[in-house]
């Protein structure tokens, strides 16, 4: 706590009270939304809202288990899979594609080839197409192959989409790193798998890990290849959640509100454990010793 004070302290108590300002009203729609997963149907569409009220855990236990209205017996909403497959295939696909594009920010760093700009231009513009203009071949290539439906199918295709963002920034890591240290340890007689493992990599972790926060945040949240990719057993929670915006009795806010609620927690467990090197990644080489 004293060490929290000292760092108010010297940071200025007008400039925290404004950032804190200013961090609460960007916050505020995410922080209306988890009040709303603790209200009740009736407390979710009062005029006017509700900053006062009694909660209740009825909307979460929902998410996963639902009482028909026409039978009255609770069944299973599959939310359960739908949580894995979106862990499980972003978390695969952003790997993949860190691991793949670090080689290659590698090579496009420390070996550049005649029109090394060129080719990182084609690389990024592969990133840059909106999915919609790419859909129609991608759905027809996945019924050709058989993919369509598999997590491979989905898992390959994000890796594709999440290399060139990949490559680009991890490359941005390399260039701050200053070269002669790595020509030293070749003049000692270190391999370049060894000057890449033991010297490049362990310098850039910082980098590596907000590369992999930011590719885990553009497919944690992918719809449109989802939606039209995945099959039933593959379907992750955005394309889940949307089928819960129709209904027996219309929409009820409470339920997606709390469906939201926990689609949230991974990304901000990943990114709390990662802060530190996150706050390093997106500040590197902006300083200079």
């Amino acid at each position: 706590m004293a060490r929290t004070y000292r760092e108010i302290g010297k940071a200025g108590w007008g400039y925290t009270l404004i950032t804190g300002l200013v961090g609460l009203i960007y916050f505020s729609p995410v922080l209306w939304i988890i009040l709303t997963a603790f209200k009740t149907r009736t407390d979710a569409l009062a005029v006017p809202p509700k900053l006062f009220f009694t909660p209740t855990l009825e909307n979460f236990t929902s998410v996963f288990y639902r009482s028909s209205i026409t039978t009255g017996t609770s069944q299973s909403t599959d939310m359960a899979l739908y949580f894995f497959n979106s862990i499980f295939i972003a978390g695969t696909s952003v790997g993949l594609a860190l691991i793949v594009g670090t080689l290659a920010a590698y090579a496009f760093s420390r070996y550049p080839l005649r029109g090394n700009d060129t080719y990182l231009f084609i690389i990024l513009t592969t990133r840059m197409m909106p999915p919609i203009v790419v859909i129609i071949p991608i759905f027809l290539m996945f019924r050709l192959t058989g993919l369509a439906g598999s997590y491979w199918g989905i898992i390959l295709l994000y890796t594709a989409f999440n290399i060139p963002f990949s490559v680009w920034l991890v490359k941005s890591f390399f260039d701050e790193l200053n070269p002669e240290i790595e020509d030293a340890a070749r003049m000692d007689g270190a391999s370049e798998s060894r000057v890449f493992f033991k010297f490049c990599i362990p310098q850039i972790l910082a980098g590596l890990a907000a590369t992999f926060v930011f590719g885990l945040i553009l497919t944690w949240n992918e719809f449109l290849f989802a939606l039209l990719l995945t099959g039933v057993e593959t379907r992750t929670v955005p394309v889940a959640m949307a089928r819960t915006l129709g209904g027996e009795v219309g929409v009820d806010y409470g339920l997606l509100a709390a469906i939201v609620t926990l689609f949230l927690l991974p990304i901000f467990f990943v990114t709390f454990l990662l802060q530190n090197q996150l706050l390093r990644g997106v500040t590197f080489g902006t300083v200079k010793k």
